[in-house]
């Protein structure tokens, strides 16, 4: 649990990828912060348990099944919001996918899937959203280090991230004059169940790397998100975080 505080009192947020570490560990942070927490993920029965868990802290939480990938179930996700609270004031794409492939192995149906998921799927929730969205509201979307270095091994993977770069500051544009902010975290190496084989087969090579020599945790994650989604980022728009223990810097 991140030691962060910060008060979401009277705000909806809305968490994809929430089964996992970094959704997950957001989703307790907003909890525990007084917002009401929509938790979704492809892993219905484990989202609605994680939000299940979160009974008790200062804000609701519920869990909806979600296909990040399908326009149809993402418009089911924004139907839900829409009908139990009327709006969106924080909102997080975080699900994603993290497989490894080289360019020469890469079938066409796996560099197609990686990009739904991780960036055709972040543009469909938001697109969705902005009309629930008022002047206030904030949106952080979650990159990569490698979509600014690029990733051996995942091509489909850092151009995804690349993409949500570059996605990220053309909403900024767009959106800043409504009032709704956006910005975007780049992790380095965090400490997931998404990195585990990678992190398995070359982690001591990229801890090595990292100048503080350590992975990252989720709830490092969640409090630099927490931090761009508050009012005390209020003027900031459009910018990339990078949260990687100096590992882009040294590269």
């Amino acid at each position: 649990m991140s030691g962060a505080t910060f008060d979401f009192s009277d705000r909806v947020a809305v968490i994809t990828g929430a089964a996992g570490g970094i959704g997950g560990a957001l989703a307790e942070l907003l909890a525990r912060s007084g917002a009401s927490v929509v938790l979704a993920d492809l892993d219905e029965t484990a989202v609605s348990a994680r939000a299940a868990a979160l009974a008790g802290l200062p804000g609701r939480a519920i869990g909806v099944g979600l296909d990040a990938a399908d326009p149809e179930s993402i418009d089911g996700l924004v139907d839900v919001v829409r009908e139990r609270f009327g709006r969106i004031d924080l909102l997080v794409p975080s699900a994603g996918v993290y497989p490894e492939s080289l360019v020469a192995e890469t079938s066409d149906e796996q560099w197609r899937s990686v990009q739904r998921i991780n960036l055709d799927g972040v543009f469909m929730l938001i697109k969705r959203a902005i009309p629930l969205m008022r002047s206030g509201a904030s949106i952080v979307n979650l990159t990569s280090v490698a979509g600014h270095r690029g990733s051996y091994g995942h091509a489909h993977y850092a151009a995804s991230k690349g993409g949500l770069i570059a996605f990220t500051r053309t909403l900024a544009l767009e959106l800043g004059p409504q009032g709704v902010r956006v910005n975007a975290v780049s992790p380095g190496i965090i400490d997931t169940a998404m990195t585990a084989d990678a992190r398995a087969a070359k982690g001591d090579e990229w801890i090595a790397a990292t100048p503080l020599r350590r992975d990252g945790t989720p709830e490092e994650i969640a409090s630099t998100i927490a931090f761009l989604l508050s009012d005390a980022a209020s003027f900031v728009h459009g910018e990339v975080v990078h949260v990687n223990g100096g590992l882009f810097m040294a590269g």
